[in-house]
């Protein structure tokens, strides 16, 4: 059974994909395509429902042949395998320099993002089996997913408009279990809220 594939943007504003100053004819850019720090992917009922990227992550990943497009399909304007495209992990997260200078349309597309009109990133990856858990912030009221083993890099693109994650609907799915224990739990605290108030009206 194929494993789902799933999407994430660079969630911060300060780590920008950047077109770097065109110098003798170089045509790099460089930026994120996804970082260590937890976001939330949704809320439900005051609950936030949020995921995380351990650092080691990528440790035993394939980035054997990974390829830069935008938006996640059509054309490829660079990939590993060609050493057009060089992707690391450092401190931040998972970081990309990229040679646009190859072809026509991937030095086009250097253009567009020199131009502004493309400052985010995303990546398609796929999660070993097992690879995740979900643990439970009480404090916080929320839960959270690590994402501790990426078995497989697909793509890193720039995009124009950054999916929420939440609305992938396997990244929901994920929270099932946990969402349908939450909603429990409250149900559970309502009628016991009921009953005290029901005992106290009696002694009234």
């Amino acid at each position: 059974m194929e494993k789902t594939r799933e999407f994430r943007y660079m969630p911060l504003d300060g780590f920008e994909l950047r077109a770097e100053d065109a110098q003798e004819e170089t045509f790099n850019v460089r930026g994120y395509a996804s970082t260590f720090e937890e976001y939330e992917l949704f809320s439900i009922d005051g609950t936030s429902y949020c995921e995380r990227i351990d650092p080691a992550a990528f440790d035993e990943c394939d980035m054997s042949d990974v390829v830069f497009r935008k938006d996640h399909q059509g054309t490829v304007y660079a990939r590993t395998s060609n050493n057009a495209l060089k992707v690391s992990v450092d401190k931040h997260g998972l970081l990309t320099d990229t040679d646009l200078s190859r072809t026509a349309s991937a030095r086009a597309m250097y253009e567009e993002i020199s131009a502004g009109m493309y400052t985010q990133m995303s990546f398609a990856f796929v999660v070993e089996d097992n690879g995740d858990e979900i643990v439970r912030d009480k404090d916080n009221n929320k839960y959270i997913r690590i994402i501790k083993r990426i078995e497989k890099l697909y793509d890193v693109s720039p995009v124009s408009f950054p999916a929420n994650p939440g609305t992938d609907i396997y990244a929901r799915s994920r929270f099932d279990g946990v969402i349908e224990e939450e909603r429990k739990e409250f149900a559970e605290r309502a009628k016991a809220l009921e009953l005290a108030k029901a005992k106290a009206r009696a002694i009234m």
